[in-house]
């Protein structure tokens, strides 16, 4: 299976990045990394199926998941045998602004 990181969560990753490394350095923000991946790669292989997002499911829209790492939450879809990555958020930024922008845009 295909793991397609789209362009707004590429931004969220270097965004990441950059707040990691400047907050903690370099270590942290390559355990974080890997973590990141890591959850990515148990997603693709069928190890791990995140759950529906509460905020969605709510409205009936189960086909979006989340996951979380020890300071992030992911957000993907199965779809035609890819997993789309949409948002890699930190614990502490708004999720619900993120999530509104990203997957109910026109």
């Amino acid at each position: 299976m295909t793991i397609i990181i789209l362009p707004d969560a590429q931004e969220d990753l270097l965004s990441l990045q950059d707040y990691m490394l400047d907050q903690w350095g370099e270590a942290a923000w390559i355990i974080a990394e890997d973590e990141i991946f890591e959850k990515l790669h148990l997603i693709e292989t069928g190890i791990l199926d995140g759950s529906p997002i509460p905020e969605l499911a709510a409205v009936g829209i189960m086909n979006y998941k989340n996951v979380y790492t020890s300071h992030h939450k992911l957000v993907y879809q199965r779809l035609d045998g890819k997993i789309y990555a949409y948002i890699a958020a930190g614990h502490r930024q708004d999720y619900q602004t993120m999530l509104l922008k990203r997957l109910l845009r026109k």
